[in-house]
């Protein structure tokens, strides 16, 4: 009796006294516990082409994602994490060939140039691109389908960006 004893109360200091500290997320996030703030400054559109509604949503989606999967508060600026960059491509291609050769499917493509500071770790902040697709059928127009295509392609990037900025993989 006194030998399990002794083996429960020896597990019990070993697991109390252990001074790791784990923060788990299901979102994925880890986030570093001194990290208070997350800024996320306007994506102006400055593709080629572009599409009115891109920016705000783009800009929304970040916030979104943070505020949702986050203990982060928003600042206007300088927050711990900070975001800023642009939009730098917005094209539709020919993503699909049919038998006769001709395109059976369009695809959109959006591509953004991140800027992420981490003001509590430099060395975690980086300058990256992202891009994203979606394809349509060419018999629509590109400005009947971006009310369905801009959300999808933007849910994406703003994954990903929130991936490489907020996980530790």
């Amino acid at each position: 009796m006194k030998l399990k004893l002794a083996v429960v109360a020896l597990c019990a200091a070993v697991l109390t006294g252990c001074g790791v500290a784990i923060n788990y997320s299901l979102s994925g996030a880890s986030i570093p516990p001194d990290a208070k703030t997350f800024s996320v400054a306007y994506f102006p559109n400055n593709a080629p082409m572009v599409s009115p509604i891109l920016s705000s949503t783009l800009t929304e989606s970040l916030v979104d994602i943070f505020s949702r999967r986050t203990r982060l508060t928003q600042v206007e600026e300088g927050g711990d994490f900070a975001f800023e960059g642009e939009i730098v491509n917005y094209v539709s291609t020919t993503a699909s060939v049919s038998s006769s050769e001709q395109a059976v499917l369009n695809r959109l493509t959006i591509t953004v140039k991140v800027r992420f500071t981490n003001a509590l770790d430099e060395k975690a902040s980086w300058n990256r691109t992202f891009s994203a697709f979606a394809d349509y059928d060419t018999n629509i127009l590109l400005t009947e389908a971006e009310g369905t295509l801009i959300p999808e392609i933007v849910d994406q990037l703003v994954t990903d960006i929130f991936q490489a900025s907020a996980s530790n993989w």
